[in-house]
């Protein structure tokens, strides 16, 4: 029996991964200017962006959005 593969470029992708992935391909002054949230500009870090964007579900959504749009190719 075949198991039947997900379409959403999302499955399995924790945000953590989302993150590092979108970092390596902008950068993070890139990234600040694309999504203007306070902890991609200001002294930015893995671990304080995951912790703003699992509390705040409108920038988690960009941060996803952005990640379909360049990265989940």
């Amino acid at each position: 029996m075949m198991q039947q593969q997900s379409k959403d470029p999302l499955h399995g992708k924790t945000l953590e991964a989302i993150l590092n992935e979108l970092v390596t391909h902008f950068g993070w002054e890139q990234l600040g200017a694309r999504i203007r949230i306070n902890c991609f500009n200001d002294n930015p870090s893995i671990q304080s962006s995951l912790k703003f964007l699992r509390k705040t579900p409108w920038a988690r959504k960009k941060v996803e959005d952005l990640y379909i749009a360049y990265c989940a190719r």
